[in-house]
């Protein structure tokens, strides 16, 4: 094939190529079937170790219970393997050297990279959802037993659950941005699961007013605010949050993007 006839691939081969390749990657299904197990069962896991211990619990903290927010706390896994699979889809290709072979069937890189965000997006948003409906179920379902169980039909539960499934697959798309600015996987990986979990840490121990405020616009406090069923003092209302989150995402994707078409493979 002629360079001239190469670089007339269009974005449909594009993303056909990177649908395909997508799912012909082993570690791309056991990684996918490994969230949806794992994180259904872990939520259905913590669930349970509250009802065993809820006779010990003093009445404070049974009157504060948030069935519907406890029920998606296993979403967490979720954020790390979704994390993992979006630096893997950058990633993968240039720790084996493929990604060579990749931009000599499409020179284009915007377009390449945009199609690897359309496949990421759509799977991860899908698996997402998944995870997030199959959670709160499991979780409910455990509820139950003691009278506790909450319902969709509740003020901003069902918003709750649906971001649930928009969150990870934002993180997902956040996880490819930073994979494609950084190019190693082991690198990509410390920087997502230290921004989205360390760096919150760090951000409890900020002083005074300015540290309660810095700690809400840090990307997982406020991309994680539209699992809230209702505005909490501690966090973003649920919208709000969601699109600093997005902010940051697109951001990354623009850093990226101009990376991208700069660096050589």
């Amino acid at each position: 094939m002629s360079r001239g006839t190469r670089r007339r691939a269009t974005f449909a081969q594009a993303l056909s190529a990177e649908w395909l390749k997508f799912f012909t990657v082993r570690s791309a299904f056991w990684g996918l079937l490994a969230t949806v197990i794992v994180t259904v069962g872990l939520s259905a896991l913590l669930a349970l170790a509250f009802v065993v211990s809820l006779d010990q619990l003093p009445a404070a903290r049974r009157a504060a219970f948030d069935p519907g927010a406890y029920g998606l706390a296993g979403l967490n896994f979720g954020v790390i393997t979704l994390g993992v699979l979006g630096v893997l889809t950058m990633s993968g290709e240039y720790s084996t050297g493929s990604i060579k072979s990749t931009l000599a069937a499409v020179p284009r890189r915007g377009r390449l990279l945009a199609a690897k965000l359309v496949v990421l997006a759509v799977v991860s948003l899908v698996t997402g959802l998944l995870v997030s409906f199959a959670s709160f179920f499991a979780s409910q379902a455990v509820f139950a037993t003691k009278g506790l169980a909450a319902t969709l039909g509740q003020p901003g539960l069902l918003r709750a659950v649906l971001g649930g499934g928009l969150y990870l697959a934002l993180v997902a798309l956040f996880s490819l941005g930073v994979a494609t600015l950084v190019r190693h996987t082991a690198g990509a990986i410390t920087a997502v699961l230290g921004v989205l979990f360390v760096l919150p840490i760090f951000g409890a121990f900020l002083p005074g007013q300015w540290g309660a405020t810095t700690q809400k616009y840090l990307p997982s406090t406020a991309g994680s605010a539209i699992m809230n069923a209702a505005e909490t003092s501690g966090s973003l209302a649920p919208w709000t949050g969601f699109g600093v989150f997005a902010g940051y995402t697109a951001i990354i994707l623009a850093f990226a993007l101009w990376a991208f078409r700069r660096r050589d493979a």
